[in-house]
């Protein structure tokens, strides 16, 4: 059995990790966006295509992040014994 701590310890990093990612992604996504403004049709399908993926990618981390918690409430009832 883990112990309670090491859970909360990987979750918090795989927290960080999902929201750096999410993060990073959104950056690269807004200079790509930026260096195809200029051309108009290239322009218009990034921008629409990254708004759309923008959305998707941000539920996907909530999501993500969601499990992440249910996992360290279930390492925590399991050590506190179902409090």
């Amino acid at each position: 059995m883990s112990n309670y701590s090491d859970v909360q310890r990987a979750v918090r990093v795989e927290k960080f990790r999902i929201w750096f990612a999410w993060v990073s992604g959104g950056v690269i996504m807004a200079i790509v966006t930026n260096a195809t403004r200029h051309v108009p049709v290239v322009g218009v399908i990034t921008e629409v295509l990254f708004f759309a993926l923008g959305i998707l990618f941000t539920i996907v981390a909530v999501r993500m992040t969601n499990a992440l918690n249910r996992r360290a409430e279930a390492a925590q009832r399991e050590v506190l014994g179902g409090l």
